[in-house]
């Protein structure tokens, strides 16, 4: 089975944190989400698997990430594109995947929102709030 694993395993815990998935491999996604705080709200969470899994919670957090930054695109080519960098490895199938997205459920993904989300810019910065008031911009809206 080892043989099959998109990521190496190690232990107990899953994927190798100093492997495939250690800071860096995924692109931009781990330059803005490191993989510290991902790992610190999926043990929060108590989404951490329980057994060895090939495809471990960890990526399954940046793996959602990168379908919302890829709507149009399918599991496998989302995939794709979270680990080009990589070089070859073995591709998990669909339902390995899907597997992945149910196991890990929406509280991760809540967690890292809140811990993330907020303004960008200070109030005192130009151009961020007329008279009292935030300036807000809604993307997408169609009314």
């Amino acid at each position: 089975m080892r043989d099959q694993c998109a990521v190496p395993v190690s232990g107990p815990g899953g994927g190798d944190a100093e492997g495939v998935f250690a800071p860096g491999h995924l692109g931009d996604l781990t330059r803005h989400l490191p993989v510290e705080l991902v790992d610190a709200v999926v043990e929060e969470t108590r989404t951490v698997q329980r057994r060895l899994w090939c495809l471990p919670s960890r990526v399954g957090v940046y793996f959602v990430l990168a379908l919302a930054l890829f709507p149009s695109l399918g599991y496998l080519r989302v995939w794709d594109k979270l680990t080009a960098g990589l070089g070859a490895r073995p591709r998990p199938s669909e339902r390995a995947l899907r597997e992945l997205r149910r196991r890990l459920g929406p509280a991760p993904l809540k967690a890292v929102f809140e811990i993330v989300a907020g303004p960008l810019a200070q109030p005192r910065t130009p151009g961020v709030c007329y008279r009292r008031w935030r300036t807000v911009a809604f993307d997408g809206c169609s009314s």
